[in-house]
C-alpha cells in the first residue's frame, strides 16, 4: 500500500468499522501467509489453504480500496 493510503487508513479507520475490519483481516492474512512462506515443503492441503487465503485477502483489499477511493475524493 502507498503511504497516502496508509495515512487514510489511520485517519478514517477509527470512524469506519468496515474499513477497520478489512484492514485487520488484511494483516491477519499476511501473518498466515508468512507462516507458509517459512516452510520448505507444502502439502497439497496447505497449498489449497494458501490459495483460499489469497482469494480472501484480494477480495478484502478490493473492498478496502473502494472505501479508500471514497475518502480520497473527500480529501480532494
Amino acid at each position: 500500500m502507498e503511504q497516502y493510503e496508509l495515512e487514510l487508513l489511520a485517519k478514517f479507520g477509527d470512524k469506519d468499522e468496515e474499513l477497520k475490519k478489512l484492514w485487520d483481516e488484511h494483516l491477519m492474512y499476511e501473518k498466515q501467509l508468512e507462516k507458509f512462506e517459512n516452510k520448505s515443503f507444502l502439502t497439497p492441503q496447505e497449498e489449497s489453504e494458501i490459495k483460499s487465503i489469497k482469494k480472501q485477502k484480494l477480495h478484502g483489499k478490493t473492498r478496502m480500496n473502494e472505501l479508500l477511493e471514497k475518502y480520497k475524493s473527500r480529501e480532494g
